[in-house]
């Protein structure tokens, strides 16, 4: 009896890897091209990360994103792992269901739909649209991404944990900083790594309830790819590809280091008691 994958499986998994990462690695090699069309290989050249520097508008909507992107995802993260507690820890309350619905809508809500309503709010109460509106639309619908992901962190979370520290004289609100937030730390920061993913990824949202001053990089990407993609807009994917490689893997090193000295000081514990 064969232990080992079959041929089936290696196959299936090595098509699916090349259906998501093949357009991504074909883009970052066509960002070092040196002709002007995109599709025809012109040599190795790294003038268009020097005409990038030149093109100011497309710096400008990747610094806004960026910053729109490290806001949302922020507030996001802060909002969405207070929904996951109050989900977890509350049980049944009045309301309940109408809180969870509400928390966990954007998730099943067409972005159409969402960057309309909250098109129409920002109209309702007159409010000027422009770079704090697409940080409100994108906290907005990143939020529930949030909440799932820190209330599967809670819901395996051992209470008697707490329960030990607040015996030995720890108040509730330190309880928390001290050993709840510790423990679930690796599914928040996931939590707001995948806030700040879908938030550089957003067009729709941000489409509708943007405004002068706060184009975003998809926008002005979509726009212009209207008339014809330029190797502009290669070298600056590229860029921020390789920018979000960088931070995932520090942010993943960081959580696993955090997890082994977790770990290391469980053990020393038990060994302590033993």
């Amino acid at each position: 009896m064969r232990n080992g994958p079959s041929w089936f499986n290696v196959t299936s998994v090595a098509l699916g890897l090349a259906f998501l990462y093949l357009p991504i690695i074909l883009l970052v090699i066509y960002s070092f091209n040196d002709s002007r069309l995109v599709t025809v290989w012109g040599g190795f050249s790294t003038r268009w990360y020097g005409e990038l520097l030149n093109n100011q508008q497309l710096l400008d909507a990747a610094w806004v994103t960026l910053r729109v992107a490290f806001l949302s995802a922020s507030i996001a993260t802060l909002l969405g792992t207070l929904a996951a507690l109050v989900l977890v820890r509350s049980g049944r309350f009045l309301g309940r269901t109408l809180f969870s619905g509400m928390v966990y809508a954007p998730l099943v809500m067409p972005e159409v739909i969402l960057g309309l309503s909250l098109l129409l709010l920002f109209v309702a109460v007159d409010q000027a649209r422009g770079f704090w509106t697409v940080i409100i639309a994108h906290t907005t619908f990143a939020m529930c991404y949030v909440a799932v992901v820190v209330q599967s962190r809670l819901t395996g979370f051992d209470v008697s944990l707490e329960e030990a520290a607040q015996d030995l004289g720890c108040p509730p609100l330190r309880t928390f900083f001290s050993v709840t937030l510790p423990i679930i730390l690796p599914g928040v920061v996931a939590g707001w790594m995948l806030a700040f993913t879908l938030s550089l990824d957003d067009l729709v949202v941000a489409s509708f309830t943007t405004g002068p001053g706060a184009t975003t990089l998809p926008m002005k990407i979509y726009s212009q790819v209207r008339l014809g993609v330029t190797p502009e807009i290669n070298a600056i994917s590229t860029i921020l590809v390789g920018l979000v490689a960088v931070v995932v893997i520090a942010v993943s090193l960081m959580t696993k280091r955090q997890e082994v000295r977790r770990q290391q000081d469980i053990r020393l514990a038990e060994a302590q008691q033993a």
